[in-house]
C-alpha cells in the first residue's frame, strides 16, 4: 500500500543520503547494507530506487514526498520515471546529462553545506553538483531548469526537466495493434508472438492491427489432425489388423488394401504390395560369392560372376588369371615389342624408334636434330650415321672427326719440295729464295733473276741462272700400285632383302673399246657375306649373297683395276653398308 511505501520513505529522509547520487552514476550493484560512520546510518541508492521501482509497477503517480529528501527525490524521480515498455504514448530518453560529480564526497551531518564543503582558509565554502545553482543563502543548492536555457533537444523532441539534469524524449502514439519499430508504428503479428485469444480448435489469422479466429476444418475420413494442427494420413495397418490371415495390409492415401500373401522361388521376393515376386539384386545387396579380381553380373533370379577385362577363369585354380596378350596374339598387337601387364600389355620399341600416337606401330627417331655428331650427321631408319668433311676421318667413337695429315699419310710425294698439313688439307711450299710455285700448287718454279731484274750483280759483273735442286723421283713400282682415286660410298638398307641383293656397281667413265676390268674385295668381308660378279668387260659389281640380322655395320673395300692400252690403273671404292631391323 502507499502507507508502506511512505513509511520506508520516512525511514529514508532520517538517513543521509548524498551518497545516493555517487551510486547511481557508477551504476554499481544494488545491495542494501549499513555502513555505521560517526553513529550515522548511511544508505546506498538503491533504497530510493527501488521505492522509484514499486511505484512505476503499481501504475502510481511519480510524485516524490516532501520527506525523502533532496537526493533522495531525485532518485526516486529517475528510476520511477524509466523507459515505458508498451506501445502506447511511448517516449524514449534520448540523452541525459549525469547530475552528480562521482568524486564528490558524502555530507557529513556537521557540514553547513547541502551539498558539496570545501574549508578555505579555515572556513567552510559551499559549493553544489553539476545542475545546481548556489542559493544566495550560500549554502542551499536549486536545480537549475536547462529546458529555460541551453536548449539541447531537437526540434521533434520535448524538454523534460530532472534533478540536476534534463533529459529529450521523442513522442510516437501508435494505435492498439501496432508498437514502435525505428520510430514506425507496425503491426504486431499476434498470431507469431502468441498473443492471441484463439482456442485450440481455432485458427489465428493476423489482421492488420489485430487478429481474427477462424474454425479449424475438419479432416476427411483416414486423415487425422497432427501437432500442427494438419490433416495427416492415417496408417490404418500399424494401428490395428483390418486384414485377416494370408493377406498383407498395404497403406493407401486415406485407405488401405489387403493383398494375398505370395510364395516366391529361390532368387526372388515378394514386392511390396505382396502382388508379384521380383528378383532379387544379388550383385547389389551383396548377396554374391564372386572372388578378387571378379565382378558381379545380376540375371534373372541368380547372378553370374566374370573376369575383368584382361583376365580369364582359371577352373583348376578356381580364380581369375591374367590374359597374356603378347602370347596369344603374336605378332599381331605391337609393330616391334609387345609387353605383357596385369590385365594388359603395352607396345615398346627398339633403340632408334619411338612409339606412335595409335600405340602399336614404331615410328623413326630422327637423331641428327640432337646435333650428336661432330661434324655431318646422316639419319638412317632405326639410327643414324656420322660423317667428316673432306680433310677429316671419323674416330673409333663413331661421332668425332680428327684432321688427316695428308703429309705423313699419302703415297708418294704430294709437293716437290715441301708439304705443309693444315687443318681439313694441305699446301705445298718452296724454298724461300730463288723459286716460286707452279700453277699445279705442286712443284717449285726457278725463278730467273737475270730476266726479272732481282739479281745483285754489279755493271762489271756478268750473271747466269744456274741454281740448281735436287728433286727425288718416287719409285715407279710405288706409283703403279697405289689407287688413281679413292670413293667413299654410303648403304642403307632392311635385313629382309631379297638374297642375292646387287648393291653396288663399279666400271670407268667413260668406258672406251679395249677397255678390262678385274673387281674384287680386299678388306671388310672376313665372314662372307658379299661377293663381287663381272657384269661387263668394263662393269663390276657387288652382291649381298647371305641374310644378315640387324643392325649391322660393314666397312668394305672394293677395288677395281683397269686395263687400258696396255697398263694397269687402280681404283678404290670404300663402301659402309648400314643393315638394320625389318619393319615387319
Amino acid at each position: 500500500s502507499p502507507l508502506r511505501y511512505w513509511t520506508f520513505s520516512r525511514y529514508a529522509s532520517r538517513t543521509m543520503v548524498s551518497c545516493c547520487n555517487y551510486g547511481l552514476y557508477l551504476s554499481i550493484p544494488c545491495t542494501v547494507h549499513r555502513q555505521v560512520h560517526l553513529k550515522i546510518y548511511r544508505i546506498e541508492c538503491c533504497g530510493c530506487c527501488s521505492l522509484g521501482l514499486h511505484f512505476r509497477a503499481d501504475g502510481m503517480n511519480c510524485e516524490a514526498h516532501p520527506s525523502l529528501g533532496f537526493h533522495c527525490r531525485h532518485i526516486f524521480m529517475a528510476c520511477c520515471e524509466g523507459e515505458q515498455e508498451n506501445g502506447h504514448n511511448a517516449w524514449h530518453p534520448i540523452r541525459e546529462r549525469p547530475a552528480m560529480d562521482p568524486t564528490a564526497l558524502p555530507k557529513r551531518e556537521n557540514n553547513p553545506c547541502e551539498q558539496q564543503c570545501t574549508p578555505v582558509g579555515g572556513w567552510p565554502q559551499c559549493s553544489c553538483f553539476p545542475g545546481y545553482a548556489l542559493a544566495t543563502n550560500g549554502y542551499s543548492c536549486e536545480d537549475i531548469n536547462e529546458c529555460l536555457s541551453a536548449q539541447a533537444c531537437q526540434l521533434s523532441e520535448r524538454c523534460v526537466n530532472t534533478a540536476g539534469s534534463y533529459t529529450c524524449q521523442r513522442l510516437i502514439s501508435c494505435p492498439t495493434g501496432y508498437h514502435v519499430v525505428n520510430d514506425m508504428c507496425e503491426d504486431v503479428d499476434e498470431c507469431v508472438q502468441r498473443s492471441h485469444s484463439c482456442g485450440p480448435d481455432l485458427d489465428c489469422v493476423n489482421t492488420i492491427g489485430s487478429f481474427r479466429c477462424n474454425p479449424k476444418p475438419r479432416c476427411a475420413t483416414g486423415f487425422s489432425k497432427d501437432l500442427q494442427g494438419n490433416c495427416a494420413d492415417v496408417d490404418e495397418c500399424t494401428l490395428s489388423q483390418p486384414c485377416g490371415p494370408g493377406s498383407n495390409c498395404i497403406n493407401t492415401v486415406g485407405s488401405y488394401v489387403c493383398n494375398r500373401k505370395i510364395i516366391c522361388s529361390r532368387g526372388y521376393h515378394s514386392s511390396p504390395d505382396g502382388s508379384r515376386c521380383i528378383d532379387v539384386d544379388e550383385c547389389q545387396n551383396g548377396l554374391h560369392r564372386c572372388g578378387e579380381g571378379q565382378h558381379c553380373l545380376n540375371m534373372a533370379g541368380s547372378y553370374r560372376c566374370e573376369c575383368q577385362t584382361g583376365y580369364q577363369y582359371d577352373s583348376f585354380k578356381r580364380m581369375c588369371v591374367d590374359i597374356n596378350e603378347c602370347w596369344r596374339y603374336s605378332g599381331r598387337l605391337c609393330a616391334q615389342t609387345c609387353v605383357n601387364t596385369l590385365g594388359s600389355y603395352h607396345c615398346s620399341c627398339t633403340v632408334g624408334f619411338r612409339l606412335s600416337g595409335d600405340g602399336k606401330t614404331c615410328e623413326d627417331v630422327n637423331e641428327c636434330l640432337s646435333n650428336p655428331c661432330g661434324q655431318e650427321c646422316s639419319n638412317i631408319y632405326g639410327s643414324y650415321q656420322c660423317y667428316c668433311t673432306q680433310g677429316y676421318y671419323l674416330r673409333e667413337d663413331g661421332h668425332s672427326c680428327d684432321d688427316i695429315d695428308e703429309c705423313s699419310q699419302s703415297i708418294g710425294h704430294l709437293c716437290t719440295y715441301k708439304c705443309v698439313n693444315v687443318a681439313g688439307s694441305y699446301h705445298c711450299a718452296c724454298p724461300e729464295y730463288g723459286y716460286t710455285m707452279s700453277p699445279n700448287g705442286r712443284s717449285c718454279r726457278d725463278i730467273d733473276e737475270c730476266t726479272t731484274g732481282t739479281h745483285n750483280c754489279s755493271l762489271s759483273e756478268t750473271f747466269s741462272d744456274t741454281r740448281c735442286e735436287r728433286i727425288s723421283c718416287p719409285n715407279y713400282l710405288d706409283c703403279q700400285t697405289s689407287p688413281l682415286r679413292i670413293t667413299y660410298y654410303y648403304l642403307s638398307f632392311q635385313s629382309n632383302i631379297v638374297i642375292p641383293a646387287q648393291i653396288f656397281r663399279i666400271g670407268p667413265s667413260p668406258a672406251y673399246s679395249g677397255d678390262n676390268v678385274i673387281v674384287s674385295i680386299t678388306q671388310g668381308n672376313e665372314e662372307n657375306y658379299f661377293s663381287t660378279r663381272k657384269l661387263s668387260a668394263y662393269t663390276g659389281a657387288v652382291y649381298l649373297h647371305r641374310q644378315v640380322e640387324g643392325p649391322r655395320d660393314f666397312l668394305i673395300t672394293v677395288e677395281m683395276k683397269l686395263w687400258r692400252q696396255g697398263t694397269f690403273t687402280t681404283f678404290q671404292a670404300r663402301i659402309y653398308v648400314f643393315i638394320t631391323r625389318s619393319s615387319l
